[in-house]
């Protein structure tokens, strides 16, 4: 059998409608006869709901309740999500982050995934069950529950796959691929078939929001294969490997873009005998 991680966006489940829908497209693979794992985010906007209800409460929120807070909404989509799947007749079951094995370094907010243990996954995998994760979540080696900051259900999604030895790791999104430049903003932009890990990683770095950063790296140092495709439409997507095969005489594969920069000068003292390194290693130990 086939092992194939499916991770499904915030837009992609935003409504219980489209989480019907994702539940059409895993029967099909379930059909098909392959081991499905899910790796889900919170459905549209309920994260950025849930952090205003945290600044009603308090303007300097602890992060360790943010995590706790935060978790919710991806739980609240993985059960909708099996649900989902029941009434299609797939036998399914719905982990959190910490149920799902996902051990994290102790860094609210912000933690980086340590280890995958994939016993409970594995456990559903071999009664044909649809395993239903919720993304961006984990636990550390003192039981608190941490979430992986921007883009974490990506790298939970790529994690899995690579402790399971899966086959590929697909994202589905609201867009059909990776393309050349923002195709929002820039109508001739093209879609590419293929795309290396290393020219993915200087777009997401850049400001391409397709993918984050964290998770291609994660792809890249396991050579996991990777595709990002359409959650809305039935076509090939763009997949990541690599090397690519065709157009490797191009010296520009695509152009990423970024809004809402902040530029930061720092002046130093004429006495002090630092160098910038200084300020990135500051930065490193509080993680950011």
């Amino acid at each position: 059998m086939t092992t194939i991680v499916m991770k499904f966006g915030g837009t992609s489940v935003a409504t219980t409608e489209r989480i019907q829908l994702v539940a059409k497209k895993i029967e099909k693979q379930v059909l098909a006869g392959n081991q499905i794992v899910v790796v889900v985010s919170a459905m549209g906007k309920a994260t950025d709901d849930l952090v205003a209800m945290a600044e009603q409460i308090s303007s300097v929120p602890s992060k360790r309740e943010m995590d706790v807070l935060l978790t919710t909404g991806e739980q609240v989509t993985i059960s909708l999500l099996t649900m989902a799947l029941h009434n299609l007749s797939i036998d399914a079951q719905s982990f959190t982050g910490w149920q799902a094995g996902i051990l994290t370094e102790s860094v609210p907010s912000n933690a980086r995934i340590e280890a995958v243990n994939t016993e409970a996954i594995e456990g559903a995998l071999q009664h044909n069950r649809v395993a239903v994760v919720a993304g961006f979540q984990g636990i550390d080696e003192e039981g608190n529950i941490t979430t992986l900051g921007r883009g974490g259900s990506d790298t939970t999604a790529v994690a899995i796959a690579t402790a399971l030895k899966a086959s590929l790791c697909e994202i589905y999104t609201d867009v059909d691929g990776v393309y050349t430049s923002d195709p929002r903003h820039v109508k001739q932009a093209r879609k590419l078939q293929e795309i290396t890990y290393d020219e993915m990683l200087e777009l997401a770095n850049l400001g391409a929001g397709v993918l984050h950063p964290r998770s291609v790296e994660f792809a890249k140092n396991h050579q996991m294969p990777m595709t990002v495709r359409s959650s809305y439409e039935d076509v090939e997507g763009t997949l990541l490997k690599e090397e690519v095969t065709m157009e490797k005489n191009l010296v520009v594969r695509g152009i990423a873009f970024e809004k809402n920069i902040v530029r930061m000068t720092v002046h130093y003292n004429d006495n002090y005998l630092g160098t910038l390194a200084n300020i990135f290693t500051t930065l490193a130990k509080k993680s950011y």
